[in-house]
């Protein structure tokens, strides 16, 4: 191991292009990561340890840097969820990671403990059908823009589509579905690995709606028609946030709803409905089946909580 004379702030923008170039990671996972780091980039002026080098990072400050976190309020006086802090935190044992794989002296990055349950049922927020088919139906499909908002919302529950991955498709994937009662299309995911993705009848036919509308030749699927850019007005993945939120609160279900929710949704109804987690994984795209387990335990929690409440014994004589 070598050590560095550049400081750990300094690393950043080579570690980013490492995880483009050798891990092959996403633009949005490149921005999420550069994001998280400049929270610790903030900290250490904070602490006036701007120029701290790699070799000079000790557990104490990881400790310290989670207390940081721990503590932390925002403007709205608000402070971060665990989950959140968990991301930060994940962000940092990366960047360990690239010093150990560059041979850059550093504290190893299992130094940073992450909560056994960070990944349990409580970070998995989901929809039941009954909330799903009210945000479905929260557009009003008179005018263009309702029928595109209610064709993205009736996409995202029934593809599982990242934002990301929504965002990225173009209306030449749909030129031949008139006559068609499903579709099926190849996307790009995370690590720009392929899967295919299944459009039902219904979805489909929102799709079908919605296009129909259509008489430019803007290359987006789904395109903003208050953009003032003449050349690109593709929907991004800021505004489809946006957009659900504020169905969500037309609808009146939880604040939580984004649209990963919906993933998260179609994933755990497919699994109440008796689909194997490895189909599931397949819909989901996720490269590891223990990513896709995490949906058995809010399963799990269900079938405890119908176990209680049905057979408990509780009325049984003694």
């Amino acid at each position: 191991m070598n050590q560095s004379n550049t400081p750990i702030v300094k690393h950043i923008p080579d570690f980013l292009d490492y995880l483009e170039i050798e891990r092959g990671l996403s633009d949005n996972t490149q921005k999420n990561y550069s994001r998280y780091l400049k929270k610790f980039s903030l900290w250490l002026k904070l602490k006036n340890k701007e120029n701290m080098l790699p070799h000079e990072l000790t557990p104490e400050d990881i400790w310290d840097y989670r207390l940081y976190l721990a503590r932390y309020i925002d403007n709205h006086n608000n402070p971060l969820s665990k989950l959140t802090q968990n991301y930060y935190l994940i962000a940092l044992r990366s960047l360990l990671s690239y010093f150990s794989d560059k041979d850059i002296q550093s504290i190893p990055s299992d130094k940073i403990k992450l909560p056994k349950d960070s990944h349990n049922e409580k970070n998995i927020k989901f929809l039941s059908l009954d909330q799903i088919e009210r945000l479905l139906m929260a557009p009003k499909t008179n005018n263009v823009q309702g029928l595109r908002d209610r064709a993205i919302l009736e996409t995202l529950f029934s593809t599982g589509l990242r934002i990301a991955e929504l965002v990225a498709l173009n209306i030449e994937q749909f030129k031949n579905i008139k006559g068609k009662d499903d579709l099926e299309i190849s996307v790009v995911g995370k690590g720009s690995h392929t899967r295919t993705v299944y459009f039902s009848e219904r979805a489909l036919g929102w799709i079908k709606k919605y296009l129909d509308t259509r008489e430019d030749d803007y290359k987006a699927l789904f395109i903003n028609y208050r953009s003032r850019n003449s050349s690109d007005k593709r929907l991004t993945v800021r505004s489809i946030e946006r957009l659900v939120k504020n169905y969500a609160t037309v609808a009146n279900i939880p604040y939580f709803t984004t649209p990963h929710t919906l993933r998260h949704s179609m994933a755990t109804d497919l699994l109440n409905q008796g689909v194997d987690l490895r189909t599931i994984q397949e819909f989901l795209g996720h490269r590891n089946i223990a990513t896709t387990q995490i949906y058995t335990h809010v399963t799990n929690k269900r079938l405890r909580d119908v176990h209680k409440q049905f057979h408990s014994g509780k009325d049984m004589k003694n």
